[in-house]
């Protein structure tokens, strides 16, 4: 049996699905996801192993129109994600239909000779089967796969569709292996994801999670030290909250998450540190792994 291998770049605005998609191909949250717009903040690899292929998925941040420190270094990262694939998967939220976002992401990939599918998303949602009318110039020659990455409607056929398009090759990884991200780095996600969930629209665009300590404390528990990073006091107190309210729920959050993900008790320190800097530091930035 011919075996294919390969990287596939997921690609599109934000809120498109990416994430979601990710997680129900490879049956364990590795990526975290919020309905808040910019959640994805760097490219995560997730590495799913079927009997004739891997597919090396490559989650990617939903490509902004800005010129923020931080956009700049999440626009790149997609550049790179790009250049670096196989195929490309363009993902078109069936609620917003097609953008111009969509149409910078296709012509970059067809001026690096990239393969891509069109898949459109959340047909959950959708209030009617109409389809998502794509450009005549970008459809490609069969109709966009729609999938729903929540009910995994779809899902199956997305994921034959993507190995065949990959080159013939023998595993890249050890098929044993989820993700090249470290665990510690995956954490302080599940940190970020707690604040997200927590928080709401009261949410600063301006926060990040620093993990400052990542531990084994014995054979069944790790010990975690992380910074949750603001840019003024006044946000400071509301990720503190009253007596350290919502700090804590926060926390209480991200525990859980964690503990799902490494399969031991975790203990969890956090501390919400002023960062005035950090959000306008390419060097920050990129310590912190969004780039």
């Amino acid at each position: 049996m011919t075996h294919r291998a390969g990287f596939v770049a997921l690609l599109g605005p934000p809120n498109a699905g990416k994430s979601t998609l990710m997680n129900r191909l490879l049956g364990q949250k590795l990526a975290i996801v919020t309905a808040k717009p910019q959640t994805t903040r760097s490219r995560i690899l997730g590495i799913h192993n079927t009997e004739a292929a891997q597919i090396l998925f490559v989650d990617t941040p939903g490509l902004h129109e800005s010129e923020r420190t931080l956009n700049v270094a999440l626009n790149e990262a997609v550049a790179e994600a790009i250049r670096g694939c196989d195929v490309g998967v363009v993902l078109v939220d069936r609620s917003r239909g097609w953008e111009p976002i969509h149409d910078a992401l296709c012509e970059n990939l067809a001026a690096e000779h990239k393969p891509f599918l069109i898949v459109t998303t959340k047909l959950d949602l959708a209030k009617d089967d109409a389809e998502v009318a794509i450009p005549e110039h970008i459809a490609p020659t069969r109709a966009p796969l729609a999938i729903s990455a929540r009910t995994g409607y779809g899902v199956s056929s997305f994921e034959e569709a993507v190995a065949r398009a990959l080159p013939e090759s023998p595993p890249l990884y050890d098929p044993e292996t989820l993700t090249d991200r470290p665990v510690r780095w995956l954490a302080g996600e599940l940190v970020r994801e707690a604040v997200f969930e927590c928080l709401g629209q009261e949410l600063p665009y301006e926060m990040a999670v620093d993990v400052i300590k990542y531990a084994d404390a014995g054979a069944d528990r790790v010990t975690i030290d992380a910074n949750i990073l603001v840019m003024r006091d006044s946000q400071k107190r509301i990720v503190v909250g009253r007596g350290g309210a919502m700090v804590k729920r926060i926390g209480t959050r991200a525990r859980k998450q964690i503990e799902a993900l490494v399969g031991c008790h975790v203990r969890l320190n956090l501390f919400v540190k002023v960062d005035p800097k950090w959000l306008k530091s390419n060097k920050r930035i990129e310590a912190l792994g969004y780039n």
